[in-house]
């Protein structure tokens, strides 16, 4: 007869199994006796092992297990488990194992009463070679001392910190089931720990502890899947864990010491491969979601979600029966609810630690989203309100006012008092970081523990699991056990006006204050937070009226009320503001000044056509002029605006022959106002420059003293001495009588100083009709510093090609063209202007440029390139056209 061994209980005794039956049955297993071969025994937890007994049986598992066994029976033994017992001789390929054990001293000829045979005397001879020569149980220096220790460490958690991650060549001697192993983990001091070990990520259907009692479905199968591949077989284990899954926050005790482990966690790896994603492959285990944090660092989680996937579309065993995705995602085109299921937008509002409104950037809608998977604290828990709003303010931090990229994993249908709600996964900033993962990372929210077959849930969730491990591990946050302070709910200074007056000159001295935006009431009337001192005041904008709203469903709101008040709350909410303040009226509401970085809000609102300047209280303002200037939007005239752009007449003199020169931007200046310099490169320039330096430093050689009473003003040409020593053309930006020192431009060359009246001299006549090679162009905009620095990077240092557009005076209008863009090759109308206005970084200066009628072909480009930007809601278009028409 011919079986497989699949372990060897001893050198002497070996378990064999059949193969798998016609319907995929569970093979039966025998255990065979070797006739008159006697061998050491293996210890339990009740006795040691016998001298040599790991060596005897180590020597026959090499030789056997995994092959075919030919064996004869002689007898066999009735079992009260059956399992059939038998007495015989066993070949392997023609060798007779008894033999093999007797001739490498790893078995003795048991002592018989019967009359010797051949094979006997044979077998005697075989003995008395290998004793004669020392081998196996015959060495004369005796066994290797070793301890083997039969149970589990008393000290799991040391036991497991001293070995965490490392690789341990270990045996398996035994499978539980599909996902359970008895492990003989061989120590590298040399002893033998023997420990229970649970495959990390999987978990297969329980078999019976009791025979005759059915085993979960497929659990056999699974068993049998791990026997036959690990049973006895030399692997490497790496321990991950102890078996305690992440502790629920704010649980009494979760910090507590864990009682001694019966089992660990821990990977097997066998030569072929890890043999739980073969099990998942298979369709025999299901992936544990809690193990992501132990296998995310070597992608271990990756590979077995990629093994769920084959196993789910070929339905495999456990996965037959497995559920679709939520029929409100539309995975074919990409909608969920009618929607746009992958989107960009804006975060506006931060509702809770794990909820946020974002606008969709190509509808506009607002659409409310929870964090999948992600559960935040609850303000309403007293334990948990100090971790709600630190989980509320980073979120605030992180996203409101920025661009985020939002993908619909799920909607949770409506649900009692819950509403139904869009589960996303959110990503922001360069790196497109998982929002929901930084947040369970820092401990200040938990993730939701998902059903079995529950397939609504982040595409990120093991990612998830890794980051709250990761914060468990680190006690960070809600996982601490700290006790934090309540939080106290902040001071209402604006609870009425006399309460109010005490604060008004505090403020004033303070000048601008730092507050946070908590609610928008109208237009014009917002509530601030602040968190320094823990207050809360009404702020009221100064110099604007702005339509009222209704405050309950029986009023009714004024023209444009709600359009104002919806502007506010999207562009304002939960932002970082400054505010100043000027007065306060009878119910305790402060009057003044509020600003998002350096944009003036009230002069935004009237921008916008959203609220009119208020004469009698604007009239006071240092910036009224700018609020009056906002306002003309309600004398705009479409006909004048036309006729502004059309194209003149053919002898307009407006339109300039094109004139391109090479130059280089060599000087960029962002203080007081935005100006640049540049080089002319062509030939021509350059020789008129050098020719002009040169006499201009013979004109200097002589002495020139200034005339008495010279007093350098403002616009004036002069010639002034820089600090190398040299004397060149400049033109004064600012001077001091006092200081007796005027701050100048080089206008050959851009660059600027502060340089005493003595060091500077009237310009010669002769020396002003020569040309300036540098022109400074002024500019503004509500965006400052990001278009300062992306103009920066654009031009300053590079080699350009400009176009003269236009002169004015001693300034020149620059069309500036990139020729290494390869877009500029293309499209004679490119330039680095467009780009600019594309990314909503400037504007068209219509009233500045009159003569932008006479290029109607470039002006197309322009409002082209703004029509972009304001689809794209770039730069200064980021929530509306906020374009200013100066």
């Amino acid at each position: 007869m011919s079986l497989k061994a699949v372990t060897v209980i001893s050198g002497d005794t070996l378990v064999l199994r059949g193969r798998t039956g016609p319907q995929g049955q569970s093979p039966k297993e025998r255990i065979l006796h070797l006739a008159d071969v006697a061998a050491p025994r293996m210890g339990n937890q009740t006795r040691e092992d016998e001298p040599w007994a790991f060596e005897s049986r180590d020597f026959l598992r090499a030789l056997a297990v995994g092959k075919e066994i030919s064996f004869t029976s002689t007898h066999s033994f009735p079992s009260n488990d059956d399992v059939t017992r038998d007495f015989g001789t066993a070949e392997i390929g023609g060798v007779d194992v008894a033999s093999e054990m007797l001739k490498n001293g790893w078995g003795k000829v048991k002592e018989s009463k019967r009359d010797p045979s051949e094979d006997d005397i044979r077998k005697r001879d075989i003995e008395a070679e290998a004793k004669a020569a020392g081998k196996g149980l015959w060495n004369s220096h005796g066994p290797q001392a070793r301890v083997v220790h039969q149970t589990m460490p008393t000290d799991s958690q040391a036991f497991v910190s001293e070995w965490k991650g490392k690789s341990i060549d270990a045996l398996v001697e035994q499978v539980r089931d599909g996902s359970t192993l008895r492990v003989r983990l061989l120590m590298p001091d040399g002893e033998h720990q023997i420990v229970n070990i649970a495959l990390a990520g999987v978990r297969c259907a329980r078999t019976s502890p009791k025979q005759g009692e059915p085993s979960e479905p497929w659990a056999e199968e699974a068993k049998f899947f791990t026997e036959s591949r690990l049973l006895q077989r030399s692997v490497r284990v790496i321990i991950l864990s102890l078996p305690t899954s992440t502790a629920t926050p704010f649980q009494a005790g979760a910090n507590s010491a864990p009682p001694p482990a019966s089992i660990f966690i821990g990977s097997v790896l066998h030569p072929a491969g890890n043999v739980a994603e073969h099990l998942v492959a298979a369709g025999l285990a299901r992936v544990v979601d809690w193990h992501a944090g132990m296998l995310a660092a070597g992608g271990g989680m990756e590979r077995l979600r990629a093994a769920e996937k084959v196993a789910k579309e070929k339905r495999a065993c456990l996965y037959a029966n497995v559920p679709t995705a939520s029929a409100s995602i539309t995975q074919s085109n990409g909608t969920a609810n009618g929607s746009a299921r992958v989107f960009d937008g804006t975060v506006i509002r931060v509702w809770s630690g794990d909820q946020i409104s974002v606008i969709d950037k190509e509808s506009g809608k607002e659409r409310r989203l929870q964090l999948s998977s992600t559960k935040g604290p609850k303000l309403s828990d007293p334990k948990q309100a100090y971790y709600a709003q630190e989980a509320r303010e980073f979120l605030r931090k992180k996203l409101v006012g920025k661009h985020v990229k939002v993908t619909i994993d799920f909607i949770r249908p409506r649900d009692g008092e819950y509403d139904e709600r869009e589960c996303a996964t959110v990503r922001y900033g360069n790196q497109s970081s998982n929002i929901a993962e930084q947040l369970v990372e820092k401990g200040l929210a938990s993730v939701v523990r998902h059903r079995r077959d529950d397939e609504d849930r982040s595409s990120d969730y093991d990612k998830l699991m890794a980051a709250e491990q990761a914060a468990v591990a680190e006690t960070r946050g809600i996982h601490s056990g700290k006790e934090q302070p309540a939080v106290r709910p902040p001071v209402n200074i604006s609870e009425s006006g006399a309460r109010a007056t005490t604060f008004v000159n505090g403020f004033k001295r303070q000048g601008k204050v730092s507050a946070v935006v908590e609610y928008v009431a109208s237009g014009s009337r917002f509530k601030l937070f602040l968190p320094k001192d823990n207050q809360s005041l009404t702020l009221v904008l100064n110099g604007i009226r702005a339509p009222r709203t209704a405050r309950n469903p029986s009023e009714r709101s004024e023209p444009f009320g709600q359009e104002a008040a919806d502007f506010a709350t999207r562009r304002y909410m939960q932002r970082d503001v400054e505010f100043e303040v000027d007065t306060v009226d009878k119910s305790g509401g402060f009057i003044g000044t509020l600003w998002l970085k350096s944009e003036n809000v009230a002069i935004s609102l009237v921008k916008e056509g959203l609220a009119s300047v208020h004469s009698f209280s604007a009239d006071g303002l240092s910036w009224s002029t700018q609020l009056y200037a906002a306002e003309l939007w309600e004398n705009y005239d479409e006909e004048a605006e036309k006729a502004a752009q059309a194209p003149p007449a053919e002898d307009d003199p407006g339109c300039l022959k094109s004139e391109y020169l090479d130059v280089i931007i060599s000087d960029v200046r962002a203080e007081n106002g935005f100006s640049f310099s540049v080089q002319i490169l062509n030939t021509e320039g350059i020789a008129t420059l050098e020719k002009l330096m040169h006499d201009f430093s013979l004109h200097h050689r002589v002495a020139h003293p200034a005339p008495p009473n010279f007093v350098p003003k403002a616009g004036d040409l002069v010639s002034a001495k820089f600090s190398d020593g040299s004397w060149y053309r400049a033109r004064i930006r600012r001077a001091s009588p006092i200081k007796k020192e005027a701050e100048v431009t080089f206008i050959d060359y851009g660059n600027q100083d502060s340089v005493s009246f003595s060091n500077i001299r009237p310009l010669d006549p002769k020396f002003r009709s020569l040309p300036c090679f540098v022109r400074l162009v002024a500019s503004e905009s509500e965006y400052h510093a990001d278009a300062v620095q992306r103009f920066r990077q654009l031009c300053e240092g590079r080699k350009l090609v400009a176009n003269i557009d236009y002169k004015e005076g001693a300034t020149l209008h620059l069309r500036l063209i990139d020729p290494n863009d390869p877009v500029a090759t293309q499209d004679p109308l490119a330039c680095i202007n467009a780009d600019l206005l594309r990314e909503g970084l400037a504007s068209i200066d219509r009233k500045g440029c009159k003569y932008l009628g006479a290029y109607p072909h470039v002006m197309s480009k322009l409002q082209t390139a703004v029509a972009e930007a304001k689809r794209d809601r770039a730069g200064m278009f980021e929530f509306g056209d906020v374009e200013e028409d100066e």
